[in-house]
This record gives C-alpha cells, sequence and structure tokens, in this order.
C-alpha cells in the first residue's frame, strides 16, 4: 500500500498522542465545539469504560487510511496499564512504544527518536490502570449509527490538541476503529483488523531500543 512520512507522523500523534512539545510532531486542528453528550448518552459511556477496562492486552493487525489518500497497515499491541506498541509493515520501519513512563517515536528516514511522558499525551487515557471518560478527558459527542457506537474526545484543559473518536461494534462492544483530524482538515482512520484480546505478549516488545545500534552490532 502506499505510505508518506507525514502518515507516520500523524499516526505518531494519533495513537501515541504526543504532545506539541516533542519535535517534528504536526499541530492537530483545533476542533469544533460540538454541543454536550445528552444525558441518556451517559450509560453508553459507562459501558464504553467499563468494556476498555477490561481490556488488559490486545494484539490487532490495522489498516491506517487518511483521506489524502496515504495508507498503510501493521501491528497494534496493548499492554495495560502504560505499555504499547505499533509497528509498520514493510517498507516502513517508522514505530511507536510505550514502555510505562514514556511514549517513544522512532523515525526511519531521519534515524532520531522523540519521546514525551505518557501522562503528557492524548492516549494516557487508554493506557492509564483506571480508564475514566471524564475529568482530564471530556467527552463532546456520543452518536450511534445502526450497530456503530461513536465516542468522541478531548483533552479537558486543551481541546484544541486534537479530537479522537473510537468507533465500536456493538453487541458485544468491541473497538473497531478511531479516528482523528488533523490541522488542514483531513481525517485520518485507523481500522483493527482481527483484533485478539487476553493475549499473552512479549515484554521486550514495550521496550525501545535504537535500531541503528543493533545494525551496528550486526
Amino acid at each position: 500500500m502506499r505510505t508518506s512520512h507525514r502518515t507516520s507522523f500523524l499516526f505518531a500523534a494519533v495513537v501515541a498522542g504526543l504532545t506539541l512539545s516533542a519535535p517534528s510532531l504536526p499541530v492537530l486542528a483545533q476542533p469544533a465545539a460540538p454541543a454536550a453528550p445528552a444525558v441518556a448518552s451517559d450509560a453508553e459511556i459507562a459501558r464504553v469504560e467499563e468494556y476498555l477496562n477490561g481490556i488488559r492486552t490486545l494484539k490487532s493487525d490495522f489498516v491506517q487510511v487518511s483521506s489524502d489518500g496515504a495508507a498503510a497497515e501493521g501491528t497494534f499491541y496493548l499492554s495495560r496499564p502504560g505499555r504499547m506498541r505499533i509497528e509498520y509493515d514493510p517498507p516502513v520501519e517508522n514505530f511507536i512504544v510505550a514502555d510505562g513512563r514514556f511514549v517513544y517515536f522512532w523515525d526511519a528516514e531521519m534515524r532520531e527518536q522523540s519521546n514525551a511522558p505518557i501522562g503528557s499525551t492524548l492516549a494516557d487515557f487508554l493506557l492509564r490502570g483506571d480508564i475514566r471518560l471524564s475529568g482530564d478527558v471530556t467527552v463532546t459527542d456520543v452518536q450511534r449509527d445502526g450497530n456503530l457506537l461513536e465516542v468522541s474526545l478531548v483533552q479537558t484543559k486543551d481541546p484544541g490538541l486534537g479530537q479522537l473518536t473510537l468507533v465500536f461494534e456493538d453487541q458485544p462492544l468491541r473497538l473497531r476503529k478511531w479516528r482523528v483530524l488533523d490541522a488542514t482538515g483531513q481525517m485520518t482512520e485507523v481500522a483493527l483488523q482481527n483484533p485478539q484480546q487476553g493475549v499473552e505478549l512479549d515484554r521486550n516488545l514495550f521496550f525501545f531500543r535504537d535500531p541503528t545500534r543493533r545494525q551496528e552490532r550486526d
């Protein structure tokens, strides 16, 4: 599939949620201020919280597509609390790792990494031990379309850092994809394929190792 360096950076911003203080990352668009979700949505939000808290480990293939046609594939690993890894399929060599304290993004073209504390990222709510879609995270909209449930959220203190929409398949509730709006108004969607929950994952997946040092040893 066609890929672009911009797409890789955008995925870093979406999934790793790196803050604007991290170098070389794009500024996300200021989301529109939608109306607060109706009280009737509180039950849906509670179901989503319960579901997300029930995920301890997850492994899934993914397909990433942006509205400009750029696309990529790879594998997503999650081990809560605090650990995550995103690997792209060749020829893309970029990857993202959260080790419980920091989120690292490896830029293979520049041969350098950037990082930020997990607590300063948009994705912190998904990596924390107790997920709550309130407090420092604000749910801005809840929509249902047939068997799909969509929940949009922003950082409470600074919603201008970006808006993330989680898309669930219902009955039973399962995370299927997420979307984000970038600074140019383009939407990027990451769809999970064949997700597996409760799988055993190698802890070594969640440590950042500089690929250049491995290449030097080889």
